[in-house]
């Protein structure tokens, strides 16, 4: 089988569609058309029996990149088998000096920061921010972050992917 990564294109949506289907997850296929999506890949196979294939024997080749940008996808021999899609979210850090004024005080300070940042973050067109708070914290002040709209969302378990230079080298 021989397999190659390229650019989605529109024409493979309702292959994915059919893929998210199959896969059973309970939440909708999001809206590839949004710019958060900065990462749009799609996995496709060769047909090793269809007519006329130069790659018409069985093969564990991958062939990587092997269409640019904008090209039209999708030869006849090819099938969509899979797709990756980065999307654009934040991380939210504060600082707040924590020796300045009463309780009351850096919370109206915190008040002040958390609605000027949610504006801002509208503002660029980003739909949700994460934070991670510290054990020691974790719990007194994650009600606090409660009371401003924020949820715990422990539905899914999060993983983190630490990029390094080269991403080819493990």
């Amino acid at each position: 089988m021989v397999m190659h990564i390229r650019e989605y294109h529109e024409n493979d949506l309702p292959a994915l569609c059919a893929i998210h289907a199959a896969q059973g997850f309970a939440y909708p296929l999001p809206d590839l058309r949004h710019p958060l999506f900065v990462t749009k890949l799609v996995l496709t196979q060769d047909d090793p029996l269809s007519p006329g294939n130069a790659n018409a024997f069985p093969s564990r080749a991958f062939g990587g990149m092997n269409l640019p940008i904008g090209a039209v996808p999708e030869q006849p021999s090819s099938k969509l088998i899979g797709a990756a899609f980065l999307r654009l979210t934040a991380e939210a850090y504060l600082l707040l000096d924590p020796s300045i004024g009463t309780p009351h005080d850096r919370w109206r300070a915190l008040l002040t920061l958390h609605a000027a940042a949610e504006r801002d973050a509208w503002r660029r067109g980003l739909e949700d921010v994460h934070a991670w708070l510290p054990p020691p914290i974790a719990k007194t002040f994650g009600k606090r972050v409660q009371q401003l709209g924020w949820i715990r969302d422990d539905t899914w378990t999060p993983y983190c992917k630490k990029l390094t230079s080269n991403p080819g080298d493990k």
